[in-house]
């Protein structure tokens, strides 16, 4: 290790692992410190860098913010009325973001007194149509201001987007360009784009390669908004320290990019890893470094042509043998907790700082036919030990002084959580988690009450279609019945809930739509769920529809064979209604759902067409809960 004349520290690690720009901005993505923690393990010196949290710091400071401001005056011909209103009052905007960054960071909570006296400058875009003072209570002294800072934020990512680089978003960056990469020539093209925010992020990447000078470098590459800064990124590295290798992987690597044939994306990378990065890293680090022979799979360039090796014979760790995560070297106390909404369980994806670890590897139930249920993420399922969990959350609470656990399962177990949570207490560790779940039988009101107690503040689960003909197509192993049964044992218990909803599956009609629209508006009513979204299904190559078309009564349309990224497809159902119409009146009416109002419109009133009457009656669910409350005294009665 060596110390530079700026104070520096030096050193020389075998591998830096890099989270690339844009993604959530509240709290560190899991990738890197979990492969850090095991390939540490392994003798390696591993070093990380979240490249995102660091570009949003210094693009949100006065100093940047300034550059912004220059720049837009010098072009603002065509900008928006908005933009204009952000740029006349710069000043103001210069003035407080240091300050509005710190509170968000709670560095200063004490600038929420002033936040909430309106000192922050507001655009033309700025109408709060809410009464926040019922939301947030007289008492909601820091939740309203961050309410209001983050508006401050949005305001001026909308700006940045308009006049400075229209590829930016906090949480993605040009994310509908790499979603439609069926070309990679048209990500080469975004790569010759330089802007702002692109040298911001190249000038991060340069001082951490310089301080840590890798031999490797790993981008983790979570979702189509992370693809094009990591590429550029790469080709970065190349141009400007071509002894080091460098290779890809992650989510979108995983599902898009297994069929890969792309030449060209070896101009800027060695090596494209899929699936669990531990042990094809562990191999390809062996490789690279001491000449072994053997990878587990990965795509390399051979002569003008991709080659995928796998010839390691050794199986994929079991979870038991991950390790501990290590945050080491991320900057824990700079990531940024907004408040988007007011409604308190729709923000817990964006605001505060959540430990993210998984209990299992892949899913137990591993059958919904819209899931890529194919691939080793979701297919190949074992779970740890409880003992090993505890001992991991506590560790990671040591190394991050944070107690809230966001347990990033793709559905946790019902048995492994009822273990979970009596070995938190018994163990007497002191935590908040949220996880996501099947809206199964399991949860029944002892588990729930026992969750709660080990310190379950929410849950997520699918209600997807909610049409119960829907859900047996999909296979999705529940009924509303039962989903409603399981969201009251939840709800009784004080755990927050958030439902994701699906439209557009093969074969749904206009009548299942509107009422699967009625089932959620009952639910909303009945506090039965706090918040949910709206998803359009997505037909992909590696699910039970995408590979068995026929049997949902759809046609899929392939994508040619030279396509860089091979997993949605398009597809024609025949039998199924207009799907895109609804979206905008499905939305709208679930805005207004999440934040409590508008239970008692029609239905019709979301829509600007004709829709037809629901048939699912006005007390549906309300007699499903009566029926439990009732069975449930029954059993009371018995004992």
């Amino acid at each position: 290790m060596l110390i530079n004349n700026n104070k520096q520290i030096l050193s020389h690690k075998d591998l830096l692992l890099i989270t690339p720009p844009f993604i959530q901005i509240n709290t560190a993505y899991p990738a890197t410190p979990c492969l850090k923690g095991f390939l540490q393990s392994k003798g390696f010196e591993i070093a990380q860098l979240d490249l995102s949290i660091e570009c949003i710091i210094k693009i949100f400071s006065s100093d940047n913010l300034q550059d912004f401001f220059n720049h837009a005056e010098q072009n603002k011909r065509n900008i928006s009325r908005n933009a204009i209103s952000i740029l006349r009052q710069r000043n103001e905007y210069l003035k407080h973001i240091d300050a509005v960054i710190n509170f968000l960071q709670s560095k200063d909570l004490s600038f929420a007194y002033a936040i909430n006296n309106n000192i922050l400058p507001k655009s033309t875009k700025a109408d709060i149509q809410q009464d926040l003072d019922w939301h947030f209570g007289v008492d909601g002294i820091y939740d309203k201001a961050r309410y209001f800072a983050t508006l401050f934020l949005e305001e001026l990512a909308d700006f940045i987007t308009e006049c400075i680089d229209n590829n930016f978003g906090f949480s993605r960056y040009a994310e509908q360009i790499c979603l439609d990469s069926v070309d990679f020539g048209n990500i080469i093209k975004e790569m010759e784009k330089d802007t702002l925010i692109t040298d911001i992020m190249l000038k991060i990447l340069h001082q951490s390669v310089k301080i840590h000078q890798p031999k490797v470098i790993a981008f983790s590459i979570p979702f189509p908004g992370n693809l094009l800064m990591a590429i550029k990124s790469a080709k970065y590295i190349k141009e400007n320290f071509s002894e080091i290798k460098i290779v890809i992987g992650g989510g979108y690597v995983n599902t898009e990019l297994r069929n890969l044939n792309e030449v060209r994306l070896f101009d800027f990378v060695d090596y494209v890893c899929l699936d669990d990065g531990e042990l094809p890293l562990l191999k390809l680090l062996m490789h690279i470094l001491h000449q072994t022979p053997d990878l587990k799979r990965t795509f390399k360039k051979d002569g003008n042509e991709v080659i995928y090796v796998n010839n390691a014979i050794e199986s994929d760790f079991n979870h038991n043998e991950t390790g501990i995560p290590d945050y080491d070297d991320l900057p824990l106390n700079d990531y940024i907790s907004v408040t988007e909404t007011t409604n308190p369980m729709h923000n817990l994806w964006s605001n505060g700082r959540w430990n993210k670890i998984a209990l299992a590897h892949g899913c137990y139930w591993h059958k919904c036919s819209f899931c890529d249920t194919s691939l080793d993420y979701i297919k190949r399922f074992n779970q740890a030990d409880v003992n090993i969990i505890c001992e991991r959350i506590e560790a990671v609470i040591k190394q991050t002084n944070y107690r809230g656990f966001h347990f990033v399962d793709e559905a946790a177990p019902p048995a492994l959580l009822r273990k979970l949570a009596n070995e938190l207490i018994n163990r007497k560790i002191s935590i908040s988690w949220w996880t996501n779940i099947r809206f199964e039988t399991s949860f029944d009101e002892e588990l729930c009450k026992l969750m709660a107690k080990s310190g379950c503040i929410a849950v997520s689960g699918g209600l997807e279609v909610a049409s119960d003909r829907l859900l047996i197509k999909m296979n999705k192993g529940v009924n509303i019945e039962q989903v409603t049964i399981a969201a009251n044992n939840l709800r009784q218990a004080g755990i927050m809930i958030h439902a994701y909803l699906m439209y557009g599956f093969p074969t749904q009609t206009e009548q299942e739509t509107i009422n699967s629209l009625e089932v959620v508006r009952q639910l909303f009513a009945n506090r039965l769920i706090n918040s949910a979204f709206w998803h359009r299904f997505a037909m992909t190559i590696h699910s039970p529809v995408g590979m068995q078309p026929a049997l949902f009564e759809v046609e899929r349309l392939d994508l040619q064979n030279d396509a860089f990224n091979k997993n949605g497809c398009n597809h024609i159902d025949k039998k199924g209604c207009k799907h895109q119409k609804f979206e905008s009146g499905l939305k709208t009416a679930l805005y207004n759902f999440i934040h409590e109002n508008g239970f008692d419109f029609n239905l019709q009133d979301w829509f600007n067409f004709k829709i037809p009457q629901t048939t699912i009656p006005p007390n549906y669910i309300k007699k499903i809960i009566k029926s439990q409350n009732k069975n449930k005294l029954q059993k009371n009665e018995q004992k």
